[in-house]
């Protein structure tokens, strides 16, 4: 009994990287009639921690002389809650977000708040947040998180859909073209971020592949012990 228990957690910690689902499901669970409890109490937490997160980044920003969006930390955050969350936690965790600063909380870039905020410029970004997430997530649960490679890819996919809400309310807000001349919502609300987001995109695609990898050594490592 004990040989077949030691076999089988030594198969499962190499194969680490292709465990099925996101880094919230190698949170143990527990059992009892406390389990569905306990495991929401997880769930609640993480979401408030990773809409906290993308508060806090978005606390990060600077302005530019040419446009009236803010170059923010923000989206950094929103890659890693779909990542490590997954696609129903990531998208709530934004969702969230989204919610607290429209009800008055200083969560938006700079310290804002309010639902003028979401009719403004940046509104589209915002809601965009929470799709980004899904979709990062959605693919974090078919393992693309787990190689650089997938890892950036998925990122990127997922900063295209920020830039699609965003580039389409600014279009809708300032009443200009989505993509002719350098008054356009493309010059306006992407172009000067793309490095940023890149830069964002690659540092992501770095993390999660990496945690993924040190689990891997530290479940081995405790293999040997056993």
């Amino acid at each position: 009994m004990t040989a077949t228990c030691r076999l089988s957690y030594s198969t499962m910690t190499t194969t680490t990287l292709n465990y099925p689902g996101t880094l919230r499901h190698l949170i143990p669970s527990t059992k009892g009639s406390n389990a569905r409890v306990v495991a929401l109490s997880i769930d609640v937490a993480l979401v408030i921690g990773f809409a906290l997160l993308t508060a806090a980044l978005a606390q990060f920003s600077f302005t530019l002389s040419f446009t009236p969006v803010p170059v923010t930390g923000q989206t950094l955050g929103v890659l890693l809650s779909g990542a490590a969350l997954g696609f129903r936690l990531g998208a709530s965790s934004q969702i969230l977000y989204l919610i607290m600063g429209a009800v008055g909380l200083p969560f938006y870039t700079q310290g804002a708040s309010g639902w003028d905020i979401l009719k403004g410029y940046t509104g589209g970004y915002i809601v965009g947040f929470i799709f980004a997430s899904a979709l990062i997530g959605f693919l974090a649960e078919r393992g693309k998180d787990r190689h650089v490679s997938s890892a950036i890819g998925s990122f990127l996919l997922g900063t295209i859909i920020i830039y699609a809400f965003g580039a389409l309310w600014l279009a809708h807000v300032l009443n200009l073209p989505v993509f002719e001349g350098p008054k356009s919502a493309m010059a306006l609300g992407v172009v000067p971020f793309l490095f940023g987001d890149l830069l964002k995109a690659f540092t992501a695609g770095l993390l999660l592949p990496g945690a993924w990898k040190l689990i891997s050594v530290a479940k081995k490592g405790e293999s040997k012990n056993d």
